[in-house]
């Protein structure tokens, strides 16, 4: 295939708009950039609607083979300059391997106590990088997989995809009302522990935590409100000895998830 070198391509200008959200409303693609991330696509089975690279950039034998096979399997490959890439890259010094991937669409309904024994909901998350630094931590403690409840965030931002690791294409991830979540929830018989800097309980007091389980956090800014406590069937805390008040919540929802792994 005839390699692209010029900003301008169409192909190029497409790639490159799925850095917009609305552009990947629109199209139901997103942007998946280095060998590691790539391969974890492909390992997961995910549908991919092409690959672009940069020959020159691209020194890996595994990523070599990755669009090799690929290719083969009907992908479309496109060649480009290291000019055209960087183009393309949201990283300084890319490493020459991009693909375009499908979203994936999941719903509550898929889910149940069987395939999903605990896992995480966010209530109105707002920061893409936390969501995938959080659907990383549930993936390095064996939970299953993470609800959005209510939520605005991009699942598909570039910072999400990229703090996920991998993580995104292994793991359920719903977006749903938090009231339909709740309904869900009780139906099943899931246990809710919630976080809360107001919680009676500190985290290391639980001796036990059930099965099945779900850990509720809320957004960044508010937290849990009173009424999202309330459907709780217990609160927890995260003592803070310094002037600190709260956590990132990337890094208390880690510090929780385990804590409910060795419990």
């Amino acid at each position: 295939m005839t390699l692209i070198s010029s900003r301008n391509n169409p192909k190029i200008k497409f790639a490159r708009a799925l850095r917009q959200r609305s552009a990947r409303q629109e199209s139901g693609l997103f942007l998946v950039e280095g060998i590691r991330p790539v391969g974890e696509a492909i390992q997961a089975g995910a549908t991919f609607d092409a690959i672009f690279y940069a020959p020159d950039l691209l020194t890996s034998e595994f990523a070599l083979d990755l669009i090799q096979t690929q290719a083969q399997a009907g992908v479309t490959c496109y060649p480009t300059t290291p000019e055209v890439f960087a183009a393309l890259a949201d990283k300084e010094n890319p490493q020459g391997l991009l693909a375009l991937v499908r979203q994936q669409a999941r719903s509550l309904a898929e889910l149940n106590p069987q395939n999903f024994p605990w896992g995480v909901a966010l209530v109105e998350p707002q920061d893409p990088g936390n969501l995938g630094t959080i659907l990383r931590t549930v993936d390095a403690v064996g939970a299953s997989g993470l609800f959005l409840l209510d939520s605005s965030v991009d699942l598909y931002h570039p910072n999400a995809v990229r703090a996920s690791m991998g993580a995104l294409f292994w793991l359920p991830v719903v977006s749903a009302r938090f009231a339909d979540f709740v309904t869900w929830s009780r139906g099943y018989g899931y246990r809710i522990y919630g976080a809360s800097a107001h919680a009676p309980a500190d985290y290391r007091d639980v001796a036990a935590y059930a099965w099945p389980r779900i850990l509720l956090l809320g957004s960044e800014r508010e937290g849990l409100s009173d009424q999202q406590m309330q459907i709780c069937d217990e609160t927890i805390r995260l003592p803070m000895r310094g002037r600190s008040t709260s956590l990132n919540l990337g890094v208390a929802a880690g510090v929780l998830l385990y804590a409910m792994l060795e419990r």
